[in-house]
């Protein structure tokens, strides 16, 4: 195989293209989760999604080529940058696509006055807790998460 190979390859796939969800993106997005995320959350449905992408528009960040391939869910309050959902379908790991999502959401803080991102990762989803470690997050020891759920 001589080096143009895989060069023509990608070349045939479809450009991969970064966009912000709108509330029609819903349903493929939770379809794309259960295949592509670990874990589940009580705001995993249509009105979820669709009340995120209407408070902040800018908050979920989807990558496609054609077809929906990676996701990043990047909430910036005014005082908390936070990462969640960052997914890659399975077939498309390991194609810089969630370092790219990652790059999207760090640019969106910075322009927004963020100074520190905050990443929810799965206690028992390793390739997670490598993958952001590859990213240049560390994880913190002394911290917590309290929840309670209001329904």
């Amino acid at each position: 195989m001589n080096q143009s190979e895989p060069q023509q390859q990608s070349a045939r796939r479809p450009r991969l293209r970064l966009r912000t969800a709108v509330p029609a993106d819903a349903e493929n997005v939770l379809a794309f989760w259960k295949e592509a995320a670990e874990g589940t959350s009580i705001t995993d449905d249509v009105d979820g999604v669709t009340r995120l992408v209407t408070r902040d528009p800018d908050a979920l960040i989807l990558a496609a080529d054609g077809t929906l391939v990676g996701s990043v869910i990047a909430g910036y309050d005014g005082w908390r940058c936070s990462l969640y959902r960052l997914a890659v379908l399975p077939s498309r790991r390991r194609q810089g696509i969630a370092g790219a999502l990652l790059e999207a959401a760090e640019r969106r803080f910075l322009a927004a006055g963020g100074r520190r991102g905050d990443a929810m990762v799965l206690e028992e989803n390793e390739r997670a807790q490598r993958a952001w470690a590859a990213a240049g997050y560390h994880r913190e020891d002394h911290w917590r998460r309290w929840v309670k759920p209001f329904v």
